[in-house]
């Protein structure tokens, strides 16, 4: 909640104190359930991020991992079920920061990077239910309303570890920045509100919840009914990512991607087989990629003194 005690609010619903909530939270991040607490920023609204990816040789894969997870710009790092078999994410302050990074990260390992920019956002929740039914299908803003505010990048940097997990944890935020809490305040609801974040919350190791299957399932959509695809695909409450990248042929010729995270392997193929009834894509070229090890898991990167240390 948005308010200037959070943990107290989620206590009453809990039926607990503020100080007994605090302490699970603080548990639930020391036990690795919790990654942060925090926004989930809508990709190259403010900063930029890309999706990569390397096909590294199996007896080269640890240290090429460990070369890329090094990288202060890199938040995601998995292996993955491909001949393309390490992706991660690169995201920072601006695209001279990710461009840098990549470029780094081939001359350091050898290997050519291929770049998967995203050319449409449709869905990103990340939200998972606790109680086993699934989230209410919410559709992505087409195209946010939101102006450019000069503060706005210095709170998501004060936040980019997640808040912190004490009684006023906005009046630390402000406190560091200089600004009141209200001003802080002001500024998240509004890139909530307009879109720019579109999560606000606990960031989960989904794996510690008995999320094993992590599904990253990718079809060669007709670029004149992706979109109607897409939005197909979002109405599945299974689906907590979904989004258009550019192809790169003939090495990857799939331009629209999902991510279903499931308890087990065939439960995300069932998913896939019913968005492939529901969407008519049965005859589109695809592909699904199980992730196998997570190598690094954090959140986007907004303040130039980390991106700088990529430099």
């Amino acid at each position: 909640p948005l308010v200037d005690r959070p943990f107290a609010v989620i206590a009453r619903d809990a039926a607990l104190g503020e100080r007994e909530a605090i302490v699970i939270f603080r548990n639930l991040q020391a036990e690795g359930v919790i990654s942060r607490i925090g926004a989930v920023v809508k990709p190259n609204t403010i900063g930029a991020s890309t999706l990569a990816a390397m096909s590294v040789r199996p007896e080269r894969l640890e240290e090429v991992a460990a070369i890329v997870s090094a990288a202060p710009l890199v938040t995601h790092n998995y292996e993955r079920s491909h001949a393309l078999n390490l992706w991660f994410v690169v995201a920072g302050p601006d695209s001279a920061a990710v461009d840098a990074t990549i470029r780094l990260l081939e001359e350091q390992t050898g290997l050519e990077v291929l770049n998967l920019p995203m050319a449409k956002a449709y869905h990103l929740d990340l939200g998972f239910s606790l109680a086993g039914a699934g989230r209410v299908p919410r559709e992505m803003p087409g195209r946010t309303n939101y102006h450019r505010n000069a503060v706005d990048r210095g709170v998501l940097a004060a936040i980019e570890d997640g808040l912190p997990i004490v009684e006023e944890p906005y009046r630390a935020v402000a406190d560091r920045l200089g600004m009141s809490v209200d001003g802080v305040l002001e500024r998240l609801r509004e890139m909530i509100a307009s879109g720019v974040v579109t999560r606000f919350g606990c960031v989960l190791h989904h794996r510690r919840l008995g999320y094993d299957a992590n599904a990253m399932a990718v079809w060669d959509v007709d670029d004149d009914r992706v979109d109607r695809v897409a939005e197909t695909f979002i109405r599945n409450p299974k689906v907590t990512l979904c989004y258009r990248r550019l192809r790169h042929r003939p090495v990857w010729p799939y331009n629209l991607f999902c991510m279903i995270h499931s308890k087990s392997q065939p439960e995300a193929l069932a998913v896939v087989h019913e968005l492939n009834r529901f969407g008519d894509t049965k005859s589109c070229a695809r592909a699904v990629l199980f992730s196998s090890r997570k190598f690094k898991q954090r959140g986007a990167v907004f303040s130039n003194q980390r991106a700088l240390q990529c430099a």
